[in-house]
């Protein structure tokens, strides 16, 4: 195999229950990112990576493989998810599954787009990572910060107080839709953000960290007003 798609997605979630199968507009939000991934007809296989038999059950249901259940000591709030990559890199090299590129696709990403990862995978060959990423609505080096308790509001960089919004350098974050690493890089344990990953930009319409209930439900009217319906 050439490239695989690995999607961490542990039972526990204390916010949100159960919400990497929780019912997103009418289907378990894995099922949406299951479906994205395999429509961008980029990988040999897809492979979740759970501690959960209902979501192995529930991601088998979709078309991914679950070939383990994960461990309980990188299942936990505290565990990322790059321990989980590794630990799935091992069982594949103990299996004798070979790869080249690996992506690590997030669970709770309902707009995952397959173009996007199209993108991404066209990129790979140029770095040892590509990330998406999306751009800060406000320039950040104008932020506000609270000071004395909280009872005082200052301009947290002072060189930008004059500065005009549009003069300033657009600064961008982790759009938590996927990571594209070549099997040397994770095997090395090279930073993603070493200066060699490429960026996949995505639109911020399409972003949504989704960790408590509210933002689960903008999630689910942001989704149905780019279905149009």
């Amino acid at each position: 195999m050439d490239n695989i798609a690995l999607i961490p997605a542990r039972g526990g979630s204390k916010r949100i229950k159960k919400k990497n199968i929780k019912l997103f507009n009418g289907k378990p939000m894995i099922g949406w990112v299951i479906e994205a991934t395999r429509s961008s007809k980029c990988f040999d296989k897809i492979f979740v990576s759970t501690d959960c038999k209902e979501v192995a059950s529930i991601s088998k249901e979709f078309g991914a493989d679950v070939p383990f259940l994960r461990p309980e000591n990188i299942s936990d709030d505290f565990s990322g998810v790059v321990p989980v990559v590794r630990h799935a890199i091992d069982f594949f090299n103990n299996q004798k599954i070979t790869f080249k590129t690996i992506a690590m696709i997030y669970p709770t990403a309902p707009f995952l787009s397959p173009d996007d990862l199209k993108n991404g995978m066209s990129l790979i060959h140029k770095a040892d990572f590509v990330a998406s990423v999306t751009s800060f609505n406000y320039p950040i080096q104008r932020a506000l910060a609270l000071r004395d308790h909280h009872n005082y509001v200052v301009m947290d960089n002072k060189e930008h107080y004059h500065s005009r919004s549009q003069d300033l350098e657009e600064k961008y974050h982790d759009a938590a839709h996927f990571v594209i690493g070549k099997n040397a890089a994770w095997k090395e344990k090279i930073p993603f953000l070493s200066g060699k990953t490429r960026p996949v930009i995505i639109p911020r319409i399409r972003v949504q960290d989704i960790d408590e209930e509210e933002d689960w439900k903008e999630a689910e009217l942001r989704f149905k007003l780019l279905q149009g319906s």
